[in-house]
């Protein structure tokens, strides 16, 4: 499931035949000029609503932790998500604060509680922090995972987690899908889906690939060269068939 930073690249996946995209916090934050976190829950559910309104393939939002640290303020976030129209939403348990990075078991499974009695009908991917942010336990991060899902979480993710022996216990040991984190020099797609995962996505990737573009093209007008007006052509056809 790719992640898509705007309508535009909503419309560009769905054209390419992805069957169901989702939205990327840090993609869309730097769309803003911004970091990762550094966008509220109103521009955050402004962004997904823009990408359902776009396609007519599911959406999923990343919802960071639920702009809120109690189950109440996660669960409202969840009913706002929820009345865009969106298919899915990801709720995590990295609390923001670097001094304490992420929400004690037992708060991070009444949030994760909240967010599924608050869902409905979307598909709740729960999400354990801790390879991001300094702690690759897999016994912990396990243990989230398993209380998350007897909370009620319909998805399991754990960021940041490569190894595939460590994703394949996580795949044995829990009963509900299993996503992961595409990152360079990490497992292929294949080698996840024989280990069992069930979901796979890019998070921000794809907004650094076009950034990644971006730059190119911009150092090589700054070097008097035009090589980046002949790399149009084959992306105007998808543009254009995206846009209608």
């Amino acid at each position: 499931m790719p992640n898509a930073w705007d309508a535009g690249s909503a419309k560009i996946l769905a054209e390419l035949g992805f069957a169901a995209i989702a939205t990327t916090s840090s993609g869309f934050a730097a769309t803003l000029g911004r970091h990762d976190g550094d966008i509220t829950r109103e521009e955050a559910l402004t962004n997904a609503a823009a990408l359902v309104h776009a396609v007519g393939i599911p959406v999923s939002a990343d919802l960071e932790n639920g702009y809120a640290d109690d189950p109440v303020g996660v669960a409202e976030t969840v009913r706002l998500a929820r009345d865009t129209g969106l298919a899915g939403c990801s709720v995590e348990d990295y609390t923001g604060r670097d001094d304490d990075p992420i929400y004690a078991v037992g708060p991070a499974r009444e949030r994760v509680e909240a967010a599924a009695e608050a869902s409905g009908s979307m598909v709740l991917t729960a999400r354990c922090e801790n390879y991001l942010h300094g702690r690759p336990d897999l016994g912990d991060t396990l243990a989230r995972l398993q209380a998350y899902q007897e909370a009620g979480a319909d998805v399991l993710y754990a960021p940041g987690l490569t190894d595939l022996g460590e994703i394949r216990t996580v795949c044995a040991e829990t009963d509900r899908p299993v996503n992961v984190l595409l990152v360079r020099g990490g497992p292929a797609p294949a080698e996840l889906a024989d280990a069992g995962v069930a979901r796979i996505s890019v998070g921000g990737t794809f907004t650094w690939n076009a950034f990644a573009g971006l730059v190119e093209a911009a150092r090589e007008l700054l070097d008097g060269e035009t090589g980046f007006l002949d790399r149009t052509g084959p992306v105007r056809e998808v543009i254009d068939a995206a846009f209608g």
